[in-house]
């Protein structure tokens, strides 16, 4: 799928049809006002105030046809720059325009741009004239906050695309029904592995087969870690605020955090890991010849998440982090981040996903730490990354408060970007932990440190593999590996035991299906269901002590002996086979 807001051509484009789209509901609802219309990765949207009315799905192809109307008069757009006082006097009957130009920096250039009878302020650039934007699309409408504040109005917001030819158009919206059908929240339903109740918003229930899949990662992830020489720990949920001052949560994330008093005193549930393992490194001493330290915590973290922004297992309020931090001396910061980003490749091709890395830099305002550390933090991991042979986009301005950080924006099936792992460099913690080593002349130093996460979170990452397999899981992820059919009960059962006992005995994820339901009925169930592997046992295959199966994706019926079977199935988990 591709990024339009990174496609400089769509992106003007879109830019133009939001423009496009607001123009058309201005002719339908006169008395409508903008806020901001934005180009995103997938297109763009408009926030509108429309008082009293509203805007529903099904009003969306009446705005369409306006806006077709519009572009077939083929009016052309034009530029103009205009002063701060000129500004205000042109768009002083609209309060979020005003509220705009009031926020503006005195270095801004302020520019409108006029398209027939509509007029909009903008930076722009737009395109020539309204003539060429022929090939788009509304997708859906929804309420968003002015200024994504719950204090502030509710406005609608129209979401749509534009692309240059009718036939990408059509392309992108295909790939929009097939990620429909992807939905990891639907499908999480549909094979029972996860649930939301209206008791806990944000918060994930996972159930028997979601607990399966889960513990099937996190068990591929300690394996893979000790490999890597990663020890393991597990740090408290809860912990005093003292604490978060120290780290400098408490004054760059507190909005974010669950408190509870105990004993008098503020506690606040963690939304890190971090300074939990500060204290961990703390507890011993340690030399040079430790270094470097890797410790890995899958640990549950708390963050409280606008009720608006909660999505299945993308966005929640507690998740668990596959947490890593690395304590190392400075000559081996590149060396550890070029280990890590090979690890990370690794990891990632086992489940087909591809990526690209983002480095992304000090933040304008809400940082910790000199900035000549930040300047070298950022040079330390730009370098390692080419030495991988990766190279980095530079994201300015989006780094973690107490440092820099390496992005992994992995592309799943479909061709959509996700931001999972990230390798974040900190010179700033350490020293407000007072962590040292001893070093070979028995001097205490200051280590460097590493946060760094491969999934991002076992939770979101598992909404992720839903929609990028559509729940079709390789047979080492799958909760039922194999679905045993008997053709009949009175005769084939006891046989249809006995497969599913041997199964079981070689660590095989087996379920009976002896319901007293049509034969063609439960095959039908045992496909919608996803299973990588069915057999089918009837007459033939108790007669000859043999199994008939049927893979996932095709009808061809195999037979062989179970024991055949199990080589097969050993065969394909052992080198996980997508």
């Amino acid at each position: 799928m591709r990024n339009i807001k990174e496609d400089e051509k769509l992106n003007i484009l879109n830019h133009s049809c939001a423009h496009l789209l607001a123009q058309a509901v201005k002719h339908l609802y006169p008395n409508a006002k903008f806020w901001v219309g934005p180009v995103i990765d997938s297109g763009f949207y408009y926030d509108i105030d429309l008082g009293d009315e509203v805007i529903k799905e099904e009003d969306l192809p009446k705005i369409e046809k306006e806006m077709k109307k519009i572009s077939k008069d083929g009016k052309r757009i034009y530029r103009e720059e205009l002063s701060r006082v000129d500004a205000l006097e042109k768009f002083k009957d609209d309060l979020y325009k005003i509220d705009l130009i009031n926020n503006m920096d005195d270095n801004t250039v302020i520019s409108c741009y006029t398209q027939g009878d509509f007029t909009d302020l903008c930076r722009g650039p737009h395109v020539d004239t309204v003539k060429v934007i022929k090939h788009f699309k509304l997708i859906k409408v929804s309420g968003a906050y002015w200024k994504n504040d719950a204090k502030n109005k509710m406005l609608q917001r129209i979401y749509g695309v534009c692309f240059e030819t009718e036939e990408e158009l059509t392309e992108h919206l295909n790939l929009l029904e097939e990620a429909k059908k992807r939905d990891h929240k639907k499908l999480g339903k549909e094979l029972d592995l996860f649930m939301i109740s209206e008791y806990g918003p944000g918060f994930p229930f996972f159930l028997n087969n979601g607990m399966i899949l889960r513990n099937e990662l996190e068990n591929f992830w300690y394996s893979e870690h000790t490999k890597e020489g990663y020890e393991f720990i597990k740090t408290p949920i809860m912990l005093n605020k003292d604490l978060w001052e120290l780290s400098g949560h408490w004054y760059n994330y507190r909005e974010n955090m669950y408190t509870s008093e105990i004993d008098d005193k503020t506690f606040a549930v963690k939304p890190m890991n971090c300074p939990g393992g500060m204290l961990v490194y703390k507890n011993s001493l340690h030399s040079y010849k430790d270094l470097p330290l890797r410790v890995g915590e899958l640990g549950l973290v708390h963050r409280h998440e606008a009720s608006g922004a909660l999505n299945g297992l993308f966005r929640v309020r507690t998740f668990t982090q596959d947490d890593a931090h690395i304590f190392m001396m400075e000559e081996q910061i590149e060396e550890e981040v070029i280990r890590l980003i090979n690890f990370i490749d690794r990891i990632y091709s086992i489940f087909g996903l591809t990526y690209d890395i983002e480095l992304s830099t000090r933040p304008e305002e809400k940082y910790i730490g000199d900035i000549s550390i930040w300047d070298k933090s950022e040079k330390a991991l730009e370098e390692a990354c080419h030495k991988a042979g990766h190279d980095c986009k530079i994201n300015p301005g989006d780094g973690a408060f107490y440092g820099p950080k390496l992005d992994f924006h992995i592309k799943d099936s479909l061709g959509r970007v996700w931001q999972c792992g990230t390798i974040q460099l900190d010179m700033n913690l350490p020293e407000r932990f007072d962590l040292t080593y001893i070093d070979k002349n028995g001097e205490k130093k200051r280590p460097v440190m590493l946060h760094r996460v491969i999934y991002g979170s076992v939770e979101r990452f598992i909404g992720i593999l839903i929609e990028h397999y559509a729940g079709a899981f390789p047979l080492w992820l799958s909760p039922v590996q194999v679905n045993v059919i008997p053709v009949n009960n009175e005769y084939h059962l006891e046989y249809s035991n006995k497969i599913v006992s041997k199964l079981k005995e070689n660590n095989i994820r087996v379920k009976l299906d002896s319901r007293d339901e049509k034969l063609g009925y439960k095959i039908r169930e045992s496909v919608m269901k996803k299973n990588p592997y069915m057999l089918i046992l009837g007459q033939k295959e108790v007669d000859e002590n043999m199994i008939s199966y049927r893979k996932r994706g095709t009808e061809e019926t195999i037979t062989l002996t179970l024991d055949e079977f199990i080589i097969l199935l050993n065969d394909e988990m052992e080198n996980k086979i997508i």
